[in-house]
């Protein structure tokens, strides 16, 4: 009976991904890689700074500003290929690599990222884990399919004694606009 790992999705079957592995025999975390090639902008060569001058500047920010401000400030989301299965009092935590902040100047906004037991094999996106990632580095940074890009940890987690979870399904994506509730 399998308890806790890896598999690839369905999409990403024949494309030569490799499952998540820790690195040596103390670590903690399980390395996953960028399932193709991408380009994370630099976020100083977006619309951003444009917003940035115009808040700078006490110029009063319109509508269309806003919603500029808000289309360009996202994350990009990283492809792994992957999915997780776990017990259901479990959780896969999404970590960055340390030498991401340090040598590649990339980050993830949300600091970390959490994966649910009942992510894996939603109707979205068969539970593909995506780390969400800005470079704030003054460059265009390429990444190769291959490249380690994070790194998750599975942890048991508790329940508080009063715990009565609300009734949803799963149906994917991030946060909760990806439940509804059972009726």
């Amino acid at each position: 009976m399998k308890k806790r790992g890896f598999e690839i999705v369905s999409k990403y079957h024949n494309a030569g991904l490799h499952l998540p592995q820790r690195q040596t025999i103390a670590s903690a975390g399980y390395d996953f890689e960028c399932a193709q090639d991408i380009v994370l902008p630099s976020i100083w060569c977006m619309n951003f700074v444009r917003i940035f001058r115009l808040i700078r500047n006490s110029h009063e920010l319109n509508e269309r500003d806003l919603e500029l401000a808000e289309k360009v400030l996202k994350p990009f989301l990283v492809p792994t290929g992957i999915k997780a299965y776990m017990p259901e009092d479990e959780v896969l935590i999404l970590a960055n690599r340390s030498s991401n902040t340090y040598k590649r100047n990339v980050t993830l906004p949300n600091g970390i990222g959490v994966i649910d037991s009942d992510y894996y094999n939603n109707e979205k996106n068969e539970g593909e884990i995506y780390f969400q990632m800005i470079n704030y580095g003054v460059r265009p940074l390429k990444i190769k399919k291959g490249e380690r890009i994070g790194q998750g940890i599975f942890m048991p987690y508790l329940k508080a004694d009063n715990d009565e979870p609300v009734q949803r399904q799963r149906l994917g994506g991030f946060g909760s606009s990806g439940t509804r509730n059972e009726e």
